[in-house]
């Protein structure tokens, strides 16, 4: 059988991708080589966050929007609850560039948001202790997004439309037909034929296609699941997620989501690049 596309990774972005071509109509073969979740890729665990003001560029903006309609099409289709709206507040000191960037991102395509202190964020929302000088986007459609229950739901509703998906199965090595048409997707269960090809791979983008070695490089990210004391403070009613700026580095987290605890994911100053 020739499939009119593979996709070799079957995570956040290749369950989506899975799903999205065989709702088109398209014969997809989705594969993964560990299970559908997993704890290897970048999509593990409960939550993820979004949000609008994009401190990065504001060009992003256009793209939460349609983000956004696509998590409500997917939780239509599978009748399961995949994006939390809990608000959002990114900033810091007034003169770095998250707050600035959020707010300027805001601005510039006109979606409702309030700046506030520090003291008027632990004002509003008694689980945070911010510095009362800092300053903050608050911005009402930011939530998370419930990751690996998305993956789940993508995966399900893929094959639903009439998708195959493999776990368990570790592409080798893929290569272009000789005639320019098609490609040929080798496993360590077989051999594979398709129009096209999709990779959403992960951290293993750069063995599938050696030109990114170097460029396409895994980077650690740790995760803290810590217990409130008062956990009443940290629901997703009271808690919005944030994307801060502090002394000590950047960091952004979410509420308790259903017992989960708080999570945090400390990462390095925008001042070097990074986008969370």
């Amino acid at each position: 059988m020739t499939w009119d596309v593979i996709v070799v990774g079957v995570g956040g972005m290749g369950s989506a991708t899975c799903w999205q071509l065989a709702r088109r109509g398209q014969r997809v073969l989705g594969l993964e080589r560990f299970d559908i979740p997993h704890s290897m890729g970048s999509s593990h665990g409960i939550s993820r966050i979004i949000r609008l003001p994009y401190y990065e560029d504001p060009a992003y903006v256009p793209l939460l929007h349609r983000a956004y309609e696509l998590w409500a099409e997917a939780e239509r289709a599978t009748g399961t609850t995949l994006l939390v709206m809990t608000g959002s507040v990114d900033g810091g000191p007034e003169d770095d560039p998250l707050f600035q960037g959020a707010l300027a991102s805001a601005r510039m395509h006109g979606m409702a948001h309030e700046v506030l202190t520090g003291s008027e964020v632990n004002e509003r929302f008694p689980g945070y202790r911010m510095e009362a000088s800092a300053r903050f986007v608050f911005q009402r459609q930011g939530g998370l997004i419930a990751s690996e229950r998305a993956i789940v739901a993508h995966a399900n509703a893929a094959m639903a439309a009439g998708a195959t998906i493999r776990a368990r199965e570790r592409v080798l090595e893929w290569e272009a037909q000789s005639s320019g048409e098609g490609v040929t997707v080798r496993t360590d269960r077989g051999v594979y034929r398709a129009g096209r090809l999709v990779l959403t791979a992960g951290p293993w983008m750069a063995d599938l296609v050696p030109l990114l070695g170097g460029v396409a490089v895994p980077e650690r990210q740790v995760l803290i699941w810590t217990q409130p004391r008062t956990p009443a403070s940290f629901t997703p009613e009271r808690f919005p997620v944030f994307n801060l700026q502090v002394e000590e580095g950047r960091y952004y987290g979410f509420p308790d989501l259903r017992g989960a605890w708080l999570q945090v994911r400390p990462l390095p100053s925008p001042r070097r690049g990074h986008a969370g």
